[in-house]
Parts: structure tokens; sequence; C-alpha cells
């Protein structure tokens, strides 16, 4: 059996987090493991070449990110208050982050929900489960709505 002491849990604080932590906390009792929860804010610098002043990106992002961290907080006392769990917003793109956080925590295995698009929605949003499992170098579990 693998020795899986650090999980990480990546939620977006849709309806769907809930479900995904309740995974994440299962699965830390039964092997003793720590679950690193993960948030990613996108980082609106990146449009640029949009009209709008870099000073309004930063502000909406640091908006976001200051949000999510008090989001963040609640939602591990509120569905992961029975094991070792801390959490991490971050700003990026979500796959990549998720990835790099992933290695620079010794982190065994990735647990995340999927939306389930398909048709249009995939094709213009994509999917950022999909993405992970691509180019995961660990196990990642996935969850659908």
């Amino acid at each position: 059996m693998a020795d899986i002491k650090n999980i990480l849990c990546a939620v977006d604080f849709s309806e769907m987090s809930p479900k995904v932590a309740a995974y994440a906390q299962t699965l830390a009792k039964k092997f003793e493991a720590s679950v690193h929860v993960v948030f990613v804010a996108s980082g609106f610098e990146r449009h640029g070449g949009f009209d709008v002043p870099v000073s309004s990106f930063q502000e909406i992002t640091d908006k976001i990110m200051a949000d999510a961290e008090k989001k963040m907080n609640v939602f591990i006392h509120e569905h992961l208050g029975k094991v070792n769990a801390q959490g991490k917003v971050l700003k990026g793109y979500a796959d990549e982050e998720i990835l790099k956080y992933a290695g620079q925590e010794n982190i065994d295995l990735i647990i995340m929900g999927t939306h389930g698009r398909k048709g249009a929605d995939r094709l213009l949003m994509g999917s950022i489960a999909e993405k992970v499992i691509k180019s995961s170098k660990i196990p990642v579990i996935t969850i659908r709505t």
C-alpha cells in the first residue's frame, strides 16, 4: 500500500467543494495524513490587453485573494475540522498552481472535483481536472458532481 501522508484537496468554494473535502477527510483519517486545502484565484494581470488600468486588475485580484483567505478559514473549520488541515490561497492558472504546490509540499495524493462540462462549455472553459490528471506525477482522485 502506498504511504500517503500529505493530501492536496483542491477547492473552488462551489457546492462541490464540501463533497471533495469529505473524501479528503475520510482518507486523511484512514492514512493519518495531513490535508492541504488549496484554492487558486485567477490572476487578472495577464489580461492587460484590455482597456482597463492594471491597477484595477490588481485591486480586483487583491479583493479576491482577501475574500478567499476568509472563506478558506471557515471552510476548513466546517468541513475538515476532524483532521490536520491547512489552507493556502494561490494566484495563477489553477492546474499549474495545483501541480507546483503538490511538488513543493511533497503531496502524495490530489483530490479535486470535476464539473463534468461537455460540448462548447468544455471546449471554451477546458477542464482543470483533466489538465492536472494529464500532467501529475502523483495519483489524482476526481469527484464528479
